[in-house]
């Protein structure tokens, strides 16, 4: 047989163990030999596998096949001539024909996990350079070699016609499933076949729902002499029965051109998009095949009511997909129980893996190749059991804000500016699955009587979510995220958000238990100010917080969190703020943190601040100093009570030391504008003094063109008062004079 008959060239042959000690290495190295002696091409045998590295020199009688040296592996050979030179070659008995052989060194699991990268860059080498490379790869599909397999042609799964090896073995063919990895890819060696057994190879190809490409007989007594001698098989007993099974299945590749037929299905079938979409009329007895129920149409009740229904094919398809799997799972069910555990959302979404990959190998797409069913396969198994489209968004710590229009417009802000993203949901019903997915978990609801509710996410992130009828075009949801690692005031520093000075400063009125507001506008960055005063606490005060959805992330251990509840289906049960806040002064706080005052709880605050509960803070909408005073002032006066304004006015300046303001310039950075005292009253107004500002100086253009504010901290020369400095004395904190100096 000529060379010409591979000469599409190119293939690797991966063989994987069903289990440890199914003749698995004995088989690759003969297997090898015969393809070698066979085709006269030269084909290449590499041992991968980290549990039985150095098997082969034994199977093959050589002292040492060459290992992957740090030539190969930092890509210095970057020639098949080199390549072939550096590799050890074993005599096939055919004058011409040699086996080229190559190995992991002593340590194969550092090198696969080390150097996965480079060992994969190698194997591509090794595949331009040879016609076919058989891979010998162990029985643990794993990590880097998973890459390895799918570089290859064709995947044989060697197993022996036994009950606890084909147990295992099955396995891991749905491990290779799993993986993506097409069935017809995947055959099956029967290796130590006895004829007459309880295990015939027709019910091992019903068993594992692969086929079996060879059936290598039992002949323990040629292999032990084999070993023995120090020569494969295939020289030693030429003429035994697996021998011929050997070159059986060599010649069955090259004449049937197996190798080049599997080669297309790595790529694409051409088909018209709208194929994927069959209409096919209801079996009359309720069942029918697994492709006549897949093409039954979705149900689609409910969907239409938040607008148009998906009209691309691929969302069709997904949404009749996710239809079958939660047929299959009863996944509603599932997802109500809100005691789910990480491993046992692991393990349902695992078996919904192996539900999806089925459902996918019954059905015909055109998304054939390995990347596109990998993608597919994640984008349905986020819509049914997590957060869908919205899953990559929440992943990129770059994305800061994700705000949802309705299903097809989703902007993001990235870098302070708002972009719109490239992903969607399939269709509005999907948008209101996720939203009610975020919800349920935390005994909160949205419906048509309640349509609207705050949230939160698992990572602290903040979501707002309202639907129809109150938004036109379909469900609304809004996604202010945080960074995983929680901002410190060094790195405010560090970004230019507030001046060293300036972060002492504050250092030191948080340690004096000055009650402080940070005051600014939507998403300026007014909880992560918050949140880095409070790195500054004492850990032996005893804190509260009191938030609508928790957000803060208090580093300190002696803290109690508070969340309010909104009302249940009857309208009844709701807890709001006040009454938290209330109840706070209840459990002895030392200090009392609230998320945001909104309502009629400022009375309460001021209350607290006023009576023992010194170092409390709060966060409050507005865009200076001034108006966080006038805010405040508004907010009390909703709580109820006929108090003249002069009252409440003596109240925030008995109650309140300190406003920081927290300002979102216009290209985007966040920064603390002014830091100002609150010095009493003068007739019936509130007075204040800047300790720091920000001055502007204008915009420069940076080096990726954009706008950028220019400008700097600066203290504006007033001393703190006389208040503010005794209490710091009190507690023995002494601040230089020289940080208040104007610049």
């Amino acid at each position: 047989m000529a060379a010409d008959d591979l000469k599409a060239g190119g293939h690797i042959i991966a063989i994987v163990g069903g289990k440890g000690g199914v003749g698995k290495s004995v088989f690759a190295a003969n297997f090898a030999l015969a393809m070698a002696a066979d085709t006269k091409n030269g084909p290449c045998l590499i041992d991968m596998d980290p549990q039985g590295t150095g098997d082969l020199n034994l199977i093959l009688g050589v002292k040492q096949i060459k290992g992957f040296g740090e030539e190969l592996l930092e890509g210095k050979l970057r020639d098949s001539a080199a390549l072939k030179n550096y590799m050890s070659q074993t005599a096939t008995g055919i004058p011409g024909a040699p086996l080229y052989s190559l190995q992991l060194m002593s340590n194969p699991e550092r090198i696969l996990a080390q150097d996965a990268e480079k060992v994969e860059l190698a194997m591509k080498l090794v595949k331009k350079t040879f016609p076919v490379t058989i891979v010998d790869c162990g029985s643990r599909i794993e990590g880097p070699l998973v890459n390895v397999l799918a570089l290859s042609t064709l995947i044989l799964v060697v197993t022996n016609p036994d009950i606890l090896v084909l147990n295992q073995t099955k396995k891991i063919i749905e491990k290779l499933q799993k993986e993506l990895f097409p069935v017809e890819m995947t055959k099956v060696v029967l290796n130590r076949f006895v004829a007459g057994g309880p295990y015939q190879p027709q019910f091992i190809e019903q068993s594992l729902k692969r086929q079996v490409l060879a059936v290598v007989p039992e002949d323990a007594a040629s292999a032990t002499a084999a070993l023995a001698k120090g020569l494969p098989m295939i020289l030693s007993a030429p003429q035994s029965g697996a021998t011929k099974a050997c070159f059986g299945l060599s010649r069955l590749l090259v004449e049937r051109k197996v190798l080049e037929q599997l080669a297309t299905l790595q790529k694409p079938k051409p088909k018209a998009a709208l194929a994927i979409v069959p209409e096919a009329a209801p079996s009359s007895s309720g069942g029918g095949s697994a492709k006549t129920a897949a093409a039954k149409p979705v149900d689609t009740s409910g969907r239409s009511r938040f607008g148009k229904e998906p009209t691309d094919p691929r969302s069709i398809f997904k949404l009749r997909v996710q239809a079958q799997l939660v047929e299959k799972m009863d996944l509603k069910k599932e997802q109500l129980d809100r005691a789910l555990s990480a491993e046992k959302k692991l393990e349902m979404r695992d078996r919904a893996l192996k539900i999806v990959t089925d459902i996918l190998q019954g059905e015909d797409h055109p998304w054939k190749t390995r990347e596109e069913s990998a993608q597919l396969i994640k984008e349905i198994l986020d819509e049914a059991l997590a957060l869908g489209p919205l899953e990559d968004l929440l992943a990129d710590d770059s994305v800061t804000e994700v705000m949802v229009n309705r299903a097809d417009l989703i902007y993001i802000e990235r870098g302070g500016k708002n972009m719109k993203s490239k992903t969607t949901f399939s269709s509005n019903q999907q948008l209101l699955a996720i939203i009610e997915r975020i919800v349920n978990p935390i005994g909160r609801r949205i419906d048509e009587k309640s349509p609207y509710v705050d949230a939160r996410l698992a990572d602290g992130s903040r979501v707002h979510a309202i639907i129809p009828p109150l938004s036109l075009d379909g469900p609304m949801v809004t996604i202010r995220k945080f960074p995983k690692k929680g901002l410190t005031p060094d790195d405010l520093v560090r970004f230019k958000s507030m001046s060293q000075e300036m972060c002492d400063f504050i250092r030191a009125c948080v340690e004096a238990k000055m009650n402080i507001i940070v005051s600014g506008g939507t998403g300026s960055g007014k909880t992560t100010l918050l949140n880095c005063c409070s790195t500054f606490i004492k850990a032996s005060d005893r804190v509260l917080t009191v938030e609508d959805a928790a957000e803060l992330r208090l580093n300190q251990e002696h803290v109690g969190r508070l969340e309010t509840r909104p009302p249940n289906i009857e309208g009844e049960g709701a807890v709001t703020i006040r009454d938290l806040v209330k109840q706070t002064l209840r459990m002895k706080p030392d200090r009392i943190i609230i998320g945001e005052v909104r309502g009629g709880e400022a009375l309460d605050m001021l209350q607290a601040m006023n009576t023992g509960h010194d170092g409390s803070m709060a966060t409050v909408h507005a865009n200076t100093p001034r108006d966080a005073l006038k805010r405040i002032e508004t907010l009390v006066m909703m709580a109820g009570l006929d108090m003249p304004v002069r009252a409440i006015r003596e109240q925030i300046a008995g109650a309140v030391n300190l406003i920081m303001q927290q300002t979102r310039l216009s290209d985007g950075s966040k920064k603390v504008t002014a830091i100002s005292e609150i010095t009493g009253m003068e007739g019936d107004k509130i007075t204040t003094q800047d300790i720091f500002v920000f001055q502007s100086q204008g915009f420069e253009v940076d080096k990726d063109g954009r706008r950028r504010v220019v400008g700097k901290h600066v203290a504006t020369g007033l001393m703190p008062s006389t208040l503010a400095r005794e209490k710091m004395d009190a507690v023995g904190i002494k601040l230089p004079p020289g940080i208040f100096k104007a610049a």
